[in-house]
């Protein structure tokens, strides 16, 4: 039987779970999260849904910042990582395996802010999802949520890597040239291999490229307006840390504030 996405997720969780613990997703600590939380401001007794939640990393923070959080995702072995962590740290978050196209548990206006993190290019139905999320805000409440940089996806289409950096050189010895962006406009799902070195083992997910007109079609047609659009660049006690001068050139990603005013 062919993998979903949902069973890549599945198999992956283990090995996730210690990427984000451990302090090796630095894209996440050091240079999305720090842009997202900021638009996110002050969110004290807010009662926030987390899409695409994981093992629930950042839904802790979100709690640890005293908002009432509910955390939802696909993959019943990451809700159980997230459970497991609950029940140690006692943040009062509540988990919950679900479709986020279908948040069928969650009356319509019961939360203040929705949240999804790199979640939503894994989620083949986006259209619902956004509006589900619509629906389960209270009026004047905002979905804020990152995603790749549709512009600059190194993505796979029938065999071939679309996208990435260029080198005069070996990739290891040489300084990068340009990147080259190319079939932006074909939209597909795709596979990723996640085989860094940093990972206790290797494992592979589903992706869904969408150009940027697409996200914000979807966002228009549900209702929502968008307020804010940020592009995270790593700062130079960042630079100091890891070697991400790259995306000094180019964006690695794009935070998106939407509120629904209806």
């Amino acid at each position: 039987m062919k993998d979903t996405p949902q069973t890549k997720w599945n198999k992956a969780a283990e090995a996730w779970v210690d990427f984000v613990q451990t302090g090796k997703d630095y894209y996440r600590d050091e240079l999305n999260n720090p842009v997202m939380f900021e638009l996110l401001g002050d969110i004290s007794r807010k009662c926030i849904l987390d899409l695409g939640c994981g093992e629930g990393y950042n839904t802790r923070i979100m709690a640890q910042k005293g908002a009432h959080v509910v955390g939802v995702d696909f993959s019943q072995k990451m809700i159980d990582f997230a459970l497991q962590q609950e029940k140690k740290e006692n943040f009062g978050i509540k988990y919950y395996v679900l479709d986020v196209g279908n948040l069928h548990l969650f009356s319509p206006g019961i939360f203040d802010v929705v949240t999804c993190f790199m979640a939503l290019q894994d989620i083949e139905n986006y259209k619902n999802a956004v509006r589900e999320v619509w629906r389960v805000l209270i009026k004047g409440g905002r979905f804020v949520f990152v995603i790749p940089h549709p512009c600059f996806e190194k993505r796979v289409i029938d065999g071939t890597v679309i996208g990435g950096w260029e080198y005069k050189g070996d990739r290891k010895t040489s300084d990068a040239l340009y990147y080259k962006v190319d079939r932006y406009f074909d939209t597909h799902g795709y596979t990723i291999s996640w085989d860094m070195e940093r990972l206790t083992q290797h494992f592979e997910t589903t992706a869904f490229h969408r150009t940027l007109t697409d996200y914000v079609d979807a966002l228009y047609e549900a209702g929502f307006f968008i307020s804010r659009l940020k592009e995270p660049k790593p700062t130079k006690r960042v630079l100091k840390k890891h070697s991400i001068e790259e995306n000094l050139r180019i964006p690695q990603s794009v935070v998106i504030e939407a509120v629904k005013l209806k």
